[in-house]
């Protein structure tokens, strides 16, 4: 396996306050994501890239570098992550055990879905659905 995406479209998040470390260890927790591998900016504190595995797919993530962009990083807005587990009950409660604040309760949709939104602690939206069984 590769240690990072080799074809596709995979999400790169951009995380404030050098926060880097502490939102590989919620995703770890969260989302029961691997991570595969992870690179350490030449301060020796920031995360300059890291690759996870989350339930097949992959997220990717640095800290911010405002000297780089000229200014600091937004909040994140405008974006949700979806991720279509087995149980998007489960997956939803671990999450917010984990420390993301439930924005839309798991619930079955006229799609055919169980599904439910989640912001983590780091702002970033995720959705998470189910097939009905």
């Amino acid at each position: 396996m590769a240690d990072r995406p080799t074809t596709g479209v995979t999400p790169f998040l951009t995380v404030r306050d050098r926060r880097g470390r502490e939102a590989l260890a919620f995703y770890e927790k969260a989302f029961g994501a691997a991570v595969v591998e992870r690179n350490v900016a030449e301060d020796g504190e920031r995360l300059m890239q890291a690759s996870l595995r989350i339930n097949g797919g992959w997220v990717m993530l640095s800290d911010e570098f405002p000297e780089w962009t000229g200014r600091a990083a937004p909040p994140p807005e405008g974006v949700t992550l979806h991720l279509q587990v087995d149980d998007a009950d489960r997956w939803a409660a671990r999450a917010v055990a984990a420390g993301a604040v439930l924005t839309m309760p798991v619930a079955a949709q006229f799609w055919g879905d169980r599904y439910g939104q989640v912001v983590d602690p780091f702002g970033h939206r995720w959705s998470i659905g189910s097939p009905v069984r």
